[in-house]
């Protein structure tokens, strides 16, 4: 290879890897990272924009889905949707807004109430659902642009039969924008979201005319209801109740909206602790995209059902997955319908974009803290690629099929709504709030009938959602095998005392011991000493300082050390220390001594009884097992240059 061909993989290399320095610090930084919240934040109406286009942008979509699942009682179904939406919905994400002021959202909630390996697997099971929710917006959201563009009457003829290559160019070029790098975009959100309610209004406010001057499709609407259903209202009601699940595409977008809360002013007198007007506006944001989202839902159900033929919204039809583009060019002419499309398309291809930016955000806030990704993950740019591809591979399975894809993408948005309901009924039942713990958990039973009527009636979301866990999990188990020996210790802090302990021996050959702790008697560090000193041909005459670890939580990868001192039976130095790995924590304080001191510590073990693979499962699940060469490791990939090295001891 040359060395023009070397510069050149040099430089693609850093270009790829550009932010891997901030992994474990929250979400990626770097001109191409998701846009990071401005200081001053911006007004609330501005902010529901940017959640509006993944919110509002299901208009493209959501009345043909509801025409197929429901039929003639499509506007019944939707107002049940509606009213699930208002007062239930609404409620919980409010709540959320004020327990998780700083965008965690309800995952946050969640593994605040789990602790250990349990609360990992159940955050990583959350993350599977939320990545089925992002991903499939960005294949359903390309597909449905994609429909959009193949039935404008001014391009069917050229793009017909080309639904999945649209596709995937409008995903690629969603990733292209991506790898060159994501800016603000709450100026174009508003701009786009805007546009589109406005011609929405526009269609809306034209076939509620239709309805009201063409008096015989009001009767013939109410009498086929009458003749499928035998002029029962109860049955109506019932059936609408049962297939309202189907109609769940309709309550994306609060996730989404509590994520966007940084985004928010607030209030001059906010602070990070308690942002009192941050927490206030985004609850108007909430409330205001719900009624508005819900206005439309009604209007759009009911004059799709009533002016479109039920044969337009099969597949293949002129109104799938367009069912108000078809009524914007039937009624109010091509031009405008073209007009709409194009809205359509932009605002379809900018809520994709949407998801990726939360993708981005969401995946880097736990996965570098549990230890749980590949190294190259601390960087925007390899994630792109991976989700990308991953797009690509979503809708080659779905062949590009809005209809095929909403049930994916309806149960990872019922999924994590349902986990938010039970996470503000937690949190309300440890307040002592009696009536909302009441209502909240009325509000939880709903969300879980609708996920579990929506999985068994459309199995192919929770299989998908399945394989997005399936994957996150086995690569961040294998991602925190393949990182267990990195030196994972932020900071390490020794109290006054310890601190006096470290410089009384620092004047001489500098000598830990590593002590598991038992009775913390007499005998105990007597016996440990006489030990070291037998295995070890350490003359009498050498002082020794303990260094205990108790292990709290093993699943936390990443923590602070605070290291204290205390003399135990009037002559034993001890060191006590708390960390999620017992080797990473002594292989910290030994590197730490050396810094501050500019002396080569060295430090005694006794070697662990046992087998070692079940030693090894031990350290790697539980922090504990086979310390001392495990201890040797950390150091060794801690510290190259073997001179400065601690030296490490086992007898």
């Amino acid at each position: 290879m040359t060395a023009m061909e070397r510069t050149r993989g040099d430089r693609l290399r850093a270009w790829m890897l550009e932010g891997l320095s901030d992994m474990g610090k929250g979400a990626p930084q770097g001109p191409h990272a998701p846009p990071a919240p401005p200081h001053e934040g911006r007004r609330w109406w501005r902010v529901m924009c940017l959640t509006g286009v993944d919110y509002f942008s299901t208009l493209g979509y959501q009345p043909g889905i509801a025409a197929l699942a429901a039929g003639l009682l499509s506007p019944l179904a939707t107002l049940v949707l509606v009213l699930v939406t208002l007062a239930g919905a609404l409620p919980v994400y409010r709540r959320v807004a004020r327990e998780s002021p700083h965008g965690q959202g309800s995952i946050a909630m969640l593994e605040r109430l789990l602790t250990f390996w349990k609360g990992k697997l159940f955050v990583l099971t959350l993350l599977g659902f939320a990545a089925t929710d992002f991903l499939i917006t960005i294949t359903l959201s390309a597909a449905d642009a994609a429909t959009h563009l193949i039935q404008n009457p001014h391009l069917s003829s050229a793009l017909h039969g080309h639904q999945m290559l649209i596709t995937l160019l409008l995903i690629a070029l969603l990733g292209a924008v991506f790898l060159k790098g994501f800016l603000e975009a709450i100026g174009v959100a508003v701009a786009l979201v805007g546009t589109y309610l406005a011609l929405n209004a526009v269609v809306v406010v034209a076939g509620l005319w239709h309805v009201l001057t063409a008096e015989h499709v009001i009767t013939d609407w109410t009498g086929a209801l009458t003749s499928a259903h035998h002029g029962n209202v109860l049955a109506m009601v019932g059936v609408a109740l049962i297939v309202f699940p189907k109609l769940a595409l309709g309550l994306s977008g609060f996730e989404t909206g509590v994520a966007v809360m940084p985004h928010v002013r607030g209030d001059p007198g906010d602070t990070e602790e308690q942002p009192t007007g941050r927490i206030r506006d985004t609850r108007k944001l909430l409330t205001t995209a719900a009624v508005i989202m819900s206005g439309f839902l009604i209007t759009t159900s009911f004059i799709t059902t009533l002016l479109i033929p039920a044969p337009a919204f099969q597949a293949g039809g002129p109104a799938n997955g367009r069912a108000l583009a078809y009524l914007a060019h039937a009624h109010l002419g091509n031009t405008f319908g073209t007009v709409y499309d194009i809205s359509t398309i932009t605002i379809l291809w900018f809520a994709g974009a949407s998801a990726m930016a939360g993708l981005l955000n969401l995946m880097p806030r736990y996965l570098p803290r549990y230890g749980m990704a590949p190294h190259w993950a601390g960087a925007v740019r390899p994630m792109v690629i991976v989700f990308i591809l991953i797009a690509f591979l979503v809708t080659w399975i779905f062949n590009a099929s809005v209809d095929a894809q909403g049930s994916a993408y309806a149960t990872g948005v019922l999924v994590l709504i349902s986990s938010a309901a039970i996470a503000v009924t937690v949190a309300a039942r440890r307040a002592r709030q009696k009536r909302w713990t009441a209502v909240f958990a009325v509000i939880s039973a709903v969300f879980l009938y609708t996920t579990v009527a929506n999985v068994f009636e459309r199995p192919d979301g929770v299989k998908i959602g399945a394989c997005f866990i399936a994957g996150i999990i086995l690569v961040s188990l294998l991602s925190r095998l393949a990182r267990s020996f990195e030196l994972r210790v932020t900071e390490v802090v020794l109290d006054d005392m310890a601190q006096r302990f470290v410089r009384d021996i620092a004047s001489r050959k500098m000598r830990f011991i590593a002590n598991e702790p038992g009775a913390r008697d007499l005998a105990e560090y007597r016996g440990k000493i006489e030990q070291i000193r037998a295995d070890n041909d350490v003359p009498s005459l050498e002082d020794f300082v303990f260094v205990e670890v108790t292990v709290r939580d093993p699943s936390e990868f990443e923590t602070g050390l605070t290291v204290r001192g205390e003399v135990l039976h009037d002559r034993y130095r001890v060191l006590t220390l708390e960390s999620s790995s017992v080797p990473n924590a002594l292989a910290a304080l030994l590197l730490h001594v050396r810094d501050t001191t500019g002396r080569t510590p060295h430090i005694y073990f006794e070697w662990t009884e046992g087998n070692p693979f079940a030693n090894f499962l031990r350290f790697f699940l539980f922090g504990q097992g086979e310390v001392a060469p495990v201890t040797r490791e950390v150091l060794r990939e801690a510290e190259p240059e073997r001179a400065r090295r601690p030296r490490v001891h086992v007898g």
